[in-house]
């Protein structure tokens, strides 16, 4: 490392012609052309650090061209440079990469180059990929272990989704969590299987999520464990007017096909339902193929408890940032210990305000 970082500041070469254990020899790449630079070096097992045997001193030669890459400035090398920046955000783009490297060794490597880096870099710190895999068991043995009370459930097969409530003092609470492949109707049954077996243990439940095929076709499939009165199966607001603009390319309406959603009473509901009928009845045709209860706060019963959106979800995506660029082992364990951390912070917080003398119903 101290000799490719030397070289590469310099911006010179050396072509290796003997690399062993206890032996590092290397001339200039222009050795006997313009330049004598060599250097051997030899371990001392016994001090456990390397010697310098012989070095003729400094590069007397000059590039013939000027070069936006350097050959020893491999992905190892700018692995090792980016290990603070991977530590501290393991979501760190490629483009930050090539800015550091640029920034640090003064040359701009490709985007494959700082990809491999990056990846590399992960590896260095969070462990391999496959090995990742293996250890994974072994860590859920051991936190099930610690936390009698958690479930683990998985399947060989090998994305992120996560279903989140809030309790009565609009606390944010993660409740479950499935990594898997894609995002596929047999990934979704996976999932929502587990949840209701484990979590959704009351019937009246709001179930809220955008209107993707596949979530709509494993509700659909879960032998009666979603559909009413069990569970009522929601859409977002946000997810069906993205859709709807998608459609008609009417951005005028954004706002409106969002407020029809939120409004309370079925008055309300039918005024604006007729008003935008008069636009154009193409658009309440395409409402009209969604049932009301299903994304209009005016039929719902009362289950979204006023929410209209998934935004609760990004709300711990952000809390989770940079965990699925990880290993399957270290998402795991980020996951299990950020979530943690949330609970002891609001277990705290509660404590607090009981000892205060709050009173809760």
């Amino acid at each position: 490392m101290a000799m490719k970082d030397y070289t590469i500041r310099r911006g010179v070469d050396y072509r290796v012609y003997e690399s062993e254990p206890l032996t590092f020899y290397a001339k200039c790449t222009q050795y006997r052309s313009g330049c004598d630079w060599l250097i051997r070096v030899s371990m001392i097992s016994r001090k456990y650090c390397w010697v310098i045997r012989r070095y003729n001193g400094i590069h007397t030669c000059t590039r013939a061209t000027i070069s936006q890459d350097h050959s020893k400035l491999d992905s190892n090398t700018i692995a090792e440079a980016i290990k603070p920046l991977v530590e501290a955000d393991s979501s760190l783009k490629v483009k930050s990469v090539i800015t550091e490297v640029q920034s640090k060794f003064n040359y701009t490597i490709s985007y494959r180059k700082a990809w491999l880096a990056k990846q590399n870099s992960v590896e260095k710190i969070f462990g391999g990929w496959k090995a990742s895999y293996e250890a994974l068991p072994i860590w859920f043995e051991a936190m099930c272990h610690k936390e009698p009370s958690a479930v683990v459930h998985f399947e060989t097969m090998p994305a992120y989704q996560v279903a989140v409530s809030q309790d009565g003092n609009n606390n944010i609470v993660p409740i479950a969590f499935a990594i898997v492949e894609e995002e596929t109707s047999d990934a979704w049954h996976f999932f929502l299987s587990n949840l209701q077996q484990h979590v959704v243990t009351r019937d009246s439940v709001g179930l809220i999520s955008h209107r993707h095929e596949s979530i709509n076709a494993a509700v659909t499939r879960s032998n009666g464990a979603w559909p009413p009165p069990k569970a009522f199966h929601m859409f977002c607001i946000r997810h069906i007017e993205s859709n709807f603009l998608r459609k008609f390319k009417a951005p005028y309406l954004q706002k409106f096909v969002v407020n029809i959603g939120y409004l309370r009473t079925v008055c309300e509901y039918e005024v604006c339902h007729q008003r935008l009928r008069e636009w154009d009845e193409a658009y309440t045709n395409y409402l009209n193929r969604i049932p009301r209860k299903q994304y209009a706060l005016a039929f719902d019963g009362g289950y979204r408890w006023s929410h209209m959106t998934t935004n609760l979800v990004e709300c711990i995506n952000s809390v989770l940032k940079g965990a699925c660029n990880l290993p399957i082992t270290a998402l795991v364990k980020a996951t299990f210990y950020r979530v943690n951390e949330l609970f002891t912070q609001k277990r705290a917080e509660m404590e607090a305000r009981i000892n205060a003398g709050h009173i809760f119903f």
